[in-house]
């Protein structure tokens, strides 16, 4: 099938109980690697490309990874998907350029501008076939180039969501309930230690969430942020000479209780470059003597797939659901 966009997907996933898992690519193990293990778990997908993605990798050789994993797999439905599009112009060249869903991520704006820019690019998206996808609240961390300080976060606030996303008309809205950016989601002063040491991080605010639900029944909500950041890669990397103390991501417990929700589509982005990053470190301390970039990035390729098999499985519920 072609691509599609994210509207059937969610109604079936809100109906369901269930949340679609958004990756983010960058190159064409990444891609393989997400949508193989969406084959064969026939589980619907949204392969997501950031403004550094489109920077790194060149916006038609991205487009061109994606459509031929649809061809590769055609019996479940693919989203290509712009994440965090900074501004309209980002959002109209991905719209004109064969993406079938955009975010536009003017939550660092005022309420009052948040809501024009959105509209702005809703108007044209809509024009043209493709859905949009709005943020509101700001979420903490690091990810390309969205950059905000826990200081600068700020929770979304429920009794403003029905004016936003009526006078946006956006198709699914992004919300803050305490999900964070990047590898590094939360400070050692933010979390607890367990009684095995590890950082434990502060639970989502699920009474947010809850009462955005209520306010608007049956729309999409969008967690951004949401790697749970597997300890088993950070203990690879750091096994194979990388340093990352202390990284800690959302428990997936946490991920599967949001997914029974409203929630329909979770981001999952660090995760996988850290299956990717310890896979070819340990790989080099094994082998020390290899320099075919095929035969490093073999393993890391399988070792995304299994990754995204499990996601798909044990944290989204979407197995089974193309």
């Amino acid at each position: 099938m072609p691509l599609v966009t994210s509207t059937e997907m969610f109604k079936k996933a809100y109906d369901g109980g269930y949340a679609i898992g958004a990756f983010n690519v960058n190159n064409m193990e990444i891609v393989q690697g997400i949508t193989e293990a969406c084959r064969e778990e026939h589980a619907p997908v949204i392969l997501q490309v950031s403004k550094g993605a489109r920077a790194y990798a060149n916006h038609t050789y991205l487009v061109k990874l994606v459509e031929a994993a649809v061809a590769e797999c055609p019996d479940i439905p693919v989203v290509l998907h712009l994440d965090h599009g900074p501004d309209f112009e980002t959002c109209k060249s991905c719209i004109d350029g064969g993406f079938t869903s955009v975010m536009i991520d003017a939550s660092g704006e005022a309420f009052e501008k948040n809501i024009e820019i959105t509209r702005k690019v809703v108007e044209y998206a809509h024009d043209h076939g493709v859905v949009v996808e709005a943020e509101l609240g700001t979420l903490a961390g690091v990810e390309d180039d969205v950059k905000v300080s826990a200081e600068d976060s700020s929770y979304t606030r429920p009794e403003e969501v029905e004016e936003f996303v009526t006078k946006t008309g956006c198709d699914s809205l992004a919300i803050a309930i305490g999900t964070s950016h990047g590898a590094y989601k939360f400070t050692a002063a933010q979390c607890t230690r367990n009684e095995k040491g590890i950082l434990v991080p502060p639970p989502l605010r699920f009474d947010v969430l809850e009462e955005v639900s209520k306010r608007l029944p049956g729309f999409p909500i969008v967690l951004h942020g949401s790697s749970s950041v597997p300890q088993e890669y950070v203990k690879m990397i750091n096994e194979h000479g990388g340093k990352m103390p202390d990284a800690v991501g959302i428990p997936e417990e946490q991920l599967r209780k949001a997914a029974t929700m409203s929630v329909c589509k979770i981001n999952i982005d660090s995760d996988l470059r850290l299956a990717m990053t310890g896979t070819i470190r340990q790989f080099f301390d094994e082998h020390p003597d290899k320099f075919d970039p095929r035969e490093y990035l073999k393993p890391a390729r399988a070792n995304i797939k299994e990754l995204v098999r499990h996601k798909l499985v044990d944290v989204l519920g979407c197995s089974g659901k193309a």
